[in-house]
């Protein structure tokens, strides 16, 4: 076989050792070492273009222990702080930030919105904030859409408000925004594209993370979009209609209750991620699965077909939990506690 493939399939195959080691915590991947190492890449590609017609066997093999080495510096190398290219941000506040986020929010109305009229976006830029939306009886139904990657996204805990965020931000900001349409409200929770100036002082812990709390009362639909990301949701608290859950290099976790008025839908979409749900021991749940390469671990289920698994008595339950699972090199777990 001819080998000018040779180098760009044995640079996939690292990047995606790279993302399956690191997601499954074999090994701590220092993400800032693209930035500090960047130049290895055009090394790999002048040390391949340089060879590129030669096939002897030294010049494969040199061509083999750059791409080697440059990603065991990569993978491994650990170089601290001293070099900060991680970029920090000016603070930066829109005029209701602080009003809108209090128990008495709305400063600018948000709750005489017409319907389907969105609210002003609340926006925040680098620091800790607080977003929050009061609650009114009329919320029947409540569809939170969460976006962006580089975050690590927690729920587990009721409010008496709609929704609250509390937010940690270093690489970019969050921006919340709702609406309504009769009682059914819809609320909208994104990671904006990092802004802002290069500081090379990086002490301290630079990370992103989402802390929410749902009101217990209404129907929820949730639906998560993201990258590389960690995500715990205990929705035991709440009434689960929905939940989507698409993402890349990322670790889902959730813990479901029993499905309530009625069934819950689960939709996860991820390409090399880890997948850990958890659903009631007494709960009626299937499993549809569509991925070849991804591994799976369903104990308590009964396997109907291929891809296809049910609890004991799935077909005469009232209401259900139907899980769908897709993915491209992802390890899918449902438990049964």
């Amino acid at each position: 076989m001819k080998n000018d493939r040779l180098i760009p399939g044995l640079v996939l195959v690292l990047i995606g050792a790279a993302f399956l080691l690191d997601n499954f915590g074999y090994i701590d991947f220092h993400w800032s070492n693209i930035w500090h190492l960047w130049p290895i890449f055009l090394i790999i590609g002048g040390v391949n273009l340089v060879f590129a017609h030669n096939r002897s066997p030294l010049a494969t093999t040199l061509k083999i222990g750059v791409v080697v080495l440059g990603f065991g510096l990569l993978l491994f190398g650990n170089f601290g702080d001293r070099w900060g290219w991680w970029p920090t941000y000016s603070y930066s506040w829109h005029d209701h930030h602080d009003h809108d986020n209090n128990d008495s929010d709305d400063d600018d109305d948000d709750d005489d919105d017409t319907a389907s009229t969105p609210a002003k976006g609340i926006v925040k830029v680098e620091g800790n904030s607080d977003f929050g939306m009061p609650y009114t009886a009329d919320a029947k139904i409540a569809q939170l859409h969460i976006s962006g990657g580089g975050t690590e996204y927690n729920l587990s805990d009721t409010t008496n408000q709609l929704f609250q965020a509390s937010t940690q931000e270093h690489f970019g900001k969050y921006e919340f925004s709702h609406s309504n349409n009769g009682s059914t409200y819809v609320l909208n929770f994104e990671m904006k594209n990092k802004q802002g100036h290069f500081n090379f002082d990086t002490h301290g812990d630079n990370s992103n993370s989402a802390t929410f709390k749902l009101n217990p009362n209404p129907l929820w639909d949730i639906h998560v979009e993201t990258g590389a990301t960690d995500l715990k949701f205990n929705l035991t608290k709440f009434k689960v209609r929905t939940l989507e859950l698409s993402g890349g290099a990322a670790a889902f976790h959730v813990e479901l209750g029993q499905p309530v008025e009625s069934n819950t839908n689960v939709e996860v979409s991820a390409g090399m991620a880890s997948v850990d749900i958890t659903i009631p021991q007494t709960a009626a749940c299937q499993i549809i699965t569509s991925s070849a390469l991804s591994s799976t671990n369903f104990d308590g289920f009964n396997k109907t077909s291929d891809g296809n698994y049910e609890t004991p008595g799935f077909e005469n339950a009232k209401n259900k939990i139907i899980i769908n699972m897709s993915g491209g090199m992802a390890d899918f777990k449902v438990h049964r506690m």
